[in-house]
């Protein structure tokens, strides 16, 4: 397929193309091209050729990806057949890269940011997070605190509320902004450098092969590359003189954990606010977004007009199903849905689902675990 450069793209009529995002469900929610309209060219080829039909003929399709090479090979899709198809060159990513370097003020831009989480999103962001710092005791005077940046919406927004507390003074904590290149793509890296110097996040970069180890793992790469991932950032945080490290999840990502673990694995557990490491001794993993919603990430996220990566590992070119905590972004988006669709007749299904783990009874548990030892009701009978 032809490419065509992000500067003749622009230089286009509007009217004279329709401007197509072939990547699935899961990296769209991560944004997409203005303008855009989303057809699928990975499943049923049927609903690929209804879905072009409606577009007259006489317009140019231009089609992307994440990076451009995926679209750069759909010559031979039947639903593409005849019609006057180019693939755009870099792909979204190449998109995001490109608005990041027109930004005219790199310092404005900063300040509006702060400013909305000081003002606009106040309550939606900063006031939650600060409420979990407090409740679950998450920041202490001393701290060392290693604050991981994937490249995503929620590290990167979780960056940014550290600086801000940090402002409070109600107890004295260090800061690093730790970043892990397990083997991005130049235009991954070049993109969590580019936010990180448009948001005022001063990052310290250090790089691993993990990317290259998990490259032949048939079986649970993405589990495997994320357990792996942890454990380099708790060492190298450990280097530091850290003593905590802070991830990005956040109030969506507890409640989907906590359903996803009685309808796939069968047991009742959460994302824990904070863990000890059991590895590395006297490291604790912190989760300060811990009550912050997801959509109030994104809110903030398009005010700013801020546009993150949606994975920052090379398999995103041929694969999605990664996330964090080494579960498939397929089993996470199911969930989504379905709780969104319980909400349609239960407003409250999220907080139900969010206080179950608040309020276990255990007189009313057949079997539960302590550390290693499991207990039964018929033990005190």
């Amino acid at each position: 397929m032809k490419e065509i450069s992000l500067k003749k793209f622009e230089e286009l009529n509007k009217d004279s193309y329709v401007l197509i995002d072939t990547r699935d469900e899961s990296a769209r929610d991560y944004g997409m091209i203005p303008g855009a309209i989303a057809i699928s060219f990975d499943g049923d080829e049927n609903e690929a050729v209804e879905k072009l039909s409606a577009i007259s003929p006489d317009k140019k399709l231009i089609l992307y990806c994440d990076f451009g090479r995926k679209t750069k090979d759909l010559d031979d899709h039947e639903a593409l057949q005849g019609r006057d198809c180019y693939s755009l060159e870099g792909g979204y990513t190449g998109y995001i890269c490109s608005r990041i370097s027109e930004f005219d003020d790199i310092e404005e831009k900063r300040k509006k940011a702060e400013r909305s989480i000081q003002k606009k999103f106040h309550e939606q962001l900063f006031a939650p997070f600060a409420k979990a710092c407090k409740i679950y005791k998450l920041i202490e005077e001393g701290d060392r605190i290693a604050v991981c940046i994937s490249g995503g919406k929620d590290s990167m927004l979780m960056a940014k509320l550290f600086q801000e507390i940090q402002k409070h003074g109600h107890c004295n904590f260090e800061l690093t902004f730790l970043v892990m290149d397990p083997g991005y793509n130049s235009e991954n890296r070049a993109l969590i450098e580019s936010n990180a110097k448009a948001l005022g996040i001063p990052i310290t970069i250090f790089e691993s092969s993990i990317f290259d180890a998990v490259d032949t793992i048939v079986k649970s790469p993405c589990y495997i590359c994320a357990r792996m991932r942890r454990g380099y950032l708790y060492r190298k945080a450990q280097e530091l003189g850290c003593n905590k490290i802070a991830l990005g999840h956040h109030y969506d990502d507890v409640i989907e954990t906590i359903f996803m673990g009685i309808m796939h694995s069968g047991q009742i557990q959460t994302m824990m606010p904070k863990l000890h490491s059991a590895n590395f001794e006297g490291m604790e993993l912190i989760r300060p977004l811990y009550l912050v919603r997801e959509s109030d990430i994104c809110s903030w996220r398009d005010y700013n007009d801020l546009h993150f990566l949606q994975c920052a590992c090379h398999f995103t070119e041929t694969c999605s199903t990664c996330h964090t905590d080494g579960t498939t972004s397929s089993k996470r988006l199911e969930t989504k849905k379905l709780i969104a669709e319980l909400k349609k007749t239960n407003p409250f299904i999220e907080a139900n689902i969010f206080k179950s783990v608040e309020n276990v009874n255990i007189d009313r548990v057949i079997t539960y675990k302590k550390g290693e030892k499991r207990h039964n009701f018929l033990d005190e009978y």
